[in-house]
């Protein structure tokens, strides 16, 4: 099916955001070299095998199936709110890409508040409570995903979407290019698929470990080192919030993207 203008230009967008970092992205990175530096150097392995860990008991429960909910009447009732009138959240994916795109607004920043409220009583607790953070965002970030992915049509409803989830939460965590590329792969095979009901992740087979390899140690270093300085008691609970306001932003921008990718690679295949 043709796109609209609107939608090419947003196709537009996804390109342009596959291929570099923002301005923002730059500088952070730029700032965080020191502290990655200081992480590799001095963080004992210990500390990346225990975030290491938490992080994947976190991931974990997407092999549960009871996990993989979300409130759909919430999001009927918010696309109502913006003048979107279906009866099923399956039934958004038919509508414009614009109208859509103002109804996963509203999910972004009232989860990244919530992240930050999290991060800000861990982080009063230093190295003790920082791996228990890590559950408690990735739970709520989980949650984002799921109802942004909602928000453009697409409920992820069971296991099978755990690569997807996963390769989103890698974008989150480094925003490198091969993260995105890797993702946007993922998501061509959704795209097949989705309609059909007949899913399953490029990486869907064997154990959830073997399904994820080595992205839960990337992303634990990577979040890690953003939250080194939370390890300081105090000054942690002002970093702990930042960073886990920042990670859900970052999860908020790669679950739009890609579920606007999503959107559009169905729609140019009806």
């Amino acid at each position: 099916m043709r796109l609209s203008e609107y939608e090419r230009t947003a196709q537009r967008e996804i390109d342009r955001w596959e291929r570099g970092e923002t301005f923002l992205q730059q500088a952070l990175g730029f700032a965080m070299k020191p502290v990655d530096w200081a992480f590799d150097q001095f963080v004992p392995e210990s500390v990346t095998d225990t975030l290491t860990d938490a992080l994947t008991q976190a991931l974990s429960t997407l092999n549960d199936a009871s996990a993989w909910t979300y409130d759909a009447d919430d999001v009927i009732a918010k696309a109502a709110a913006v003048g979107i009138e279906v009866e099923t959240v399956g039934e958004l994916r038919d509508r414009p890409l614009d109208e859509l795109d103002a109804l996963a607004k509203q999910y972004a920043s009232q989860n990244s508040v919530l992240a930050a409220l999290s991060g800000g009583g861990a982080g009063l607790g230093g190295a003790l409570l920082l791996a228990a953070d890590i559950p408690v965002l990735f739970t709520i970030n989980f949650r984002l995903i799921q109802q942004i992915a909602a928000a453009y049509g697409f409920p992820l409803k069971g296991p099978g979407y755990t690569p997807l989830v996963v390769s989103i939460f890698n974008v989150a965590a480094s925003g490198s290019r091969e993260a995105k590329s890797d993702a946007l792969r993922e998501l061509a095979v959704a795209a097949a698929a989705i309609d059909g009901g007949g899913y399953r992740g490029r990486k869907a087979q064997g154990t959830l470990r073997e399904q994820m390899g080595h992205v839960p140690r990337e992303i634990a270093k990577n979040l890690g080192a953003q939250k080194l300085a939370q390890m300081i008691p105090i000054a942690g609970a002002a970093v702990g919030a930042g960073v886990n306001y920042w990670f859900t932003d970052q999860t908020a921008q790669a679950a739009v993207m890609l579920s606007r990718a999503l959107y559009l690679e169905r729609k140019e295949r009806l």
